[in-house]
């Protein structure tokens, strides 16, 4: 469900349930951890339509293979867009670290992709996958360790960047919406770090996907209130905690002014 154009009216707060997917079944890690892995489905497709039978008209798709480095899924990827791609959005990152790669992925069928590593490293990459592709095709992952956004897999070796750097030498690449995830909250249900949603966009980030900690729709109110225009829901949604539907409704009713 591709739409690149912008539009200058409100849209409304995106909500997306996520699909993390390692050696073709749909986990959550612990903070990254990849040997804390919990699995739940063996089925990235079934996970998929489930979620959009309960009410999700968004996904988002991580390839964990491809961000550790030891395969990819692209396979699992190109299914769910031939099971529901017609009917949702599907953004998907992991791994996507060149121009060949982020075609690949787009190719596929996935409405955006998400840069990490590549951003933090090479960010003409990010500028030259906008000019190639457009803007609202492209986004930014910022994944946050203390204060330092990390990438490579979120190793404890992986290259890192002040977050305040790391958002200031994306300026000018044409980027607009950046995904930021907490480390330490990741999978841990602990609710967001607000006050790390807040420096990014204090930093100059225009738009901001919250990441990592949301159980409830109370989590999804304070992220939105502090300026987030959608959020990304793991573990929640697979425990029973935030039920798609609910938190989708919730989502479809909260308009989202446009950024310029």
């Amino acid at each position: 469900m591709t739409s690149t154009a912008d539009d200058a009216s409100p849209a409304p707060f995106r909500y997306y349930p996520a699909i993390d997917i390692r050696r073709g079944r749909v986990v959550r890690l612990l903070m990254g951890d990849a040997s804390a892995e919990t699995v739940y489905g063996v089925d990235p497709v079934a996970v998929a339509i489930d979620l959009v039978e309960r009410g999700a008209s968004r996904v988002h798709v991580v390839d964990l293979d491809a961000a550790l480095g030891d395969g990819d899924a692209r396979g699992a990827l190109r299914a769910i867009v031939q099971a529901v791609g017609r009917s949702i959005e599907i953004q998907v990152g992991g791994g996507l670290r060149d121009a060949a790669a982020i075609a690949r992925v787009l190719d596929d069928g996935a409405d955006r992709a998400i840069l990490g590593t590549a951003a933090l490293k090479d960010p003409g990459l990010v500028r030259a996958a906008i000019e190639r592709h457009g803007r609202d095709r492209i986004a930014v992952a910022l994944d946050i360790r203390g204060s330092v956004a990390v990438g490579d897999g979120w190793v404890t070796t992986a290259i890192g960047r002040p977050l305040e750097d790391a958002v200031a030498a994306l300026d000018g690449t044409g980027i607009r919406r950046f995904v930021v995830t907490s480390i330490v909250r990741d999978g841990t249900l602990e609710g967001p770090d607000l006050d790390l949603l807040a420096r990014v966009l204090a930093a100059g980030a225009r738009e901001v996907v919250a990441s990592a900690g949301i159980r409830s729709i109370a989590d999804l109110t304070a992220v939105a209130e502090v300026g987030c225009v959608g959020a990304i829901v793991g573990r929640a949604t697979y425990d029973g905690r935030l039920d798609p539907g609910i938190a989708e409704a919730w989502a479809s009713a909260r308009p989202i002014a446009p950024t310029p």
